[in-house]
């Protein structure tokens, strides 16, 4: 019994170690230029086939596609520039998020209403001078001012 034990684990641990961790449920944002029904319909039949996908969809109005499901973006990437088309990771944020939407680098004319590029730029520093210079002055002794 000890030597049909042993094969026993040994089939067990085998056949555990070559399963693959499942992928997290994600939703994958692209930015991909459309022009017709075409376009659209061949972009969102070669995501649809790919394993592990639930859900796809298209904004033609917006160049955007997403994808939700078990998949990985990288590979979702792949089978878009497949089709032929110019794509990227969706590049926006919505404009409500941002500090400073209007600097260099962060206005996108071409981005749609509302939003804005996604960039460092546009978020505060966290040893920003605003912080720094509150902390110079206190609201209990007005005669008591750091500076001097």
């Amino acid at each position: 019994m000890g030597a049909l034990d042993y094969l026993s684990n040994f089939c067990i641990v085998t056949s555990s170690t070559t399963r693959s961790k499942r992928k997290p449920m994600q939703t994958v944002e692209i930015k991909v230029k459309m022009d017709c029904d075409g376009c659209e319909r061949r972009v969102k039949n070669a995501v649809a086939s790919m394993k592990g996908v639930k859900s796809v969809e298209v904004n033609r109005k917006q160049s955007k596609v997403s994808v939700n499901g078990y998949v990985e973006p990288i590979k979702v990437l792949k089978r878009i520039k497949r089709t032929g088309k110019a794509a990227e990771f969706w590049p926006y944020i919505p404009q409500h998020l941002v500090h400073y939407p209007y600097i260099s680098g962060v206005y996108d004319k071409r981005a749609p209403a509302g939003h804005v590029r996604n960039s460092v730029q546009a978020f505060p520093a966290s040893n920003a001078a605003e912080d720094n210079m509150v902390s110079l002055f206190s609201d209990d002794n007005v005669n008591a001012c750091s500076i001097m």
